[in-house]
């Protein structure tokens, strides 16, 4: 049956539309990206099965171009568009940070992150600058390493933030194996930077770790 012919509350635009997109699973929302099926498949069906293909909906928006292209029903114009949707929201969380207090907006804060930082194979650090406002300077990914670790130099961070003129900063980086838990190396690091930052009074207001799910927060966890 063709979602047309669905009763109007089970479509998924008018569903959305009613509810709001978090009352959508995630076939659902993919179900309105794609637009249409295939022959025999209505977009939701197609959606189901790239979801299965895929193994979650994470795995098929950090695909490459190479790998997104051989889902079935999908292509190049579909990755391009797929692309623009996750960039505009990347610039939104920036925009919505930079007009307002960062540690007002966490889940803001946590989405933006993450959008950055997804999808690596290997770790990055970076570093959110702030003003003295908490409210957003620049975003940097200052380090790069392999997929288990980067190595991090207190004095290069403090150069930046000196650079930027920041006041605070948040800290993140990346755990490829999708596991958002700190290791020691982390909290190691974390405290060194701290006490480096603060001989220049710039203040640490947290350190996100980017895996599957939730990124952890040290600042959550007393660990700041």
């Amino acid at each position: 049956m063709a979602i047309k012919d669905w009763p109007a509350e089970e479509r998924p635009r008018e569903k959305l539309l009613q509810r709001g997109a978090g009352a959508l699973t995630d076939a659902e929302l993919l179900a309105i990206f794609l637009r249409t099926g295939t022959a025999g498949k209505s977009a939701v069906d197609l959606a189901r099965e790239l979801l299965d293909s895929f193994g979650s909906l994470k795995t098929l928006l950090d695909a490459d171009q190479s790998q997104f292209c051989q889902g079935h029903g999908l292509g190049s114009a579909k990755y391009a568009q797929l692309q623009a949707v996750l960039e505009m929201a990347r610039r939104h969380f920036k925009e919505v940070l930079q007009r307002g207090d960062a540690l007002k907006n966490p889940d803001i804060t946590r989405a933006y992150l993450s959008a950055q930082l997804r999808g690596y194979s290997y770790e990055v650090f970076a570093c959110l600058f702030l003003d003295n406002q908490n409210r957003v300077i620049q975003l940097d990914e200052l380090f790069r390493g392999t997929l288990d670790s980067a190595s991090v130099y207190p004095r290069e961070v403090a150069k930046q933030a000196l650079h930027h003129n920041a006041s605070a900063v948040i800290f993140a980086h990346n755990h490829p194996s999708g596991v958002a838990e700190p290791s020691q190396a982390d909290r190691f690091i974390t405290d060194k930077l701290k006490q480096a930052l603060a001989l220049f009074d710039i203040r640490v207001l947290d350190h996100f770790i980017i895996g599957d799910g939730q990124p952890y927060s040290f600042a959550e966890h007393g660990l700041i």
